[in-house]
């Protein structure tokens, strides 16, 4: 149900034509609700384009609604993360016009290397919406049991967007 979500949710996004990054110097901030298998929390993320076509920026989440493992609650550490990330926003590549962007990437965090996808549309100069997906690439453990699942697997995160 998730995938079918994201693909509907992406699709939506790529038949509105427009773009949003505006290159070097351009600041966004994102909040949202983020899903993952066994939790839901909040996501926050900044963005800061340096250059046409790429931005640096950083993520936080954290859980709140989480589920007991083994009747054991998470502590902060296994409900909060928060990752470094590099976007590729490519939305004028395929001459999408002025209200969408598109942006792959990679991140880093303290729970795993990973990547994004995600696409954002803005109904206004300042606002606007977005939606994207975070998975891992390299888990710092292999075999990651209980709590360190969270936050170190596919996620889904939908939520405001503003210019800054």
């Amino acid at each position: 149900m998730k995938k079918i979500t994201v693909l509907l949710v992406l699709f939506i996004f790529g038949i509105t034509n427009a773009q949003v990054f505006s290159g070097k110097g351009d600041k966004k901030f994102q909040v949202g609700a983020n899903f993952q298998e066994n939790g839901t929390g909040i996501i926050a993320t900044f963005d800061n384009g340096l250059g046409k076509n790429m931005s640096f920026g950083f993520t936080t989440l954290y859980l709140l609604g989480i589920e007991e493992v083994l009747g054991e609650k998470p502590n902060f550490d296994d409900r909060f993360d928060i990752r470094a990330r590099f976007s590729a926003n490519i939305a004028d590549i395929f001459n999408i016009e002025e209200k969408i962007d598109i942006y792959p990437g990679l991140n880093i965090g303290i729970k795993n290397f990973g990547g994004h996808f995600g696409a954002r549309y803005f109904f206004s100069e300042g606002f606007g919406i977005y939606s994207e997906i975070q998975f891992p690439i390299a888990q710092y453990d292999n075999d990651p049991v209980g709590f360190e699942k969270y936050n170190n697997q596919f996620n889904f995160s939908i939520g405001t967007s503003f210019n800054l």
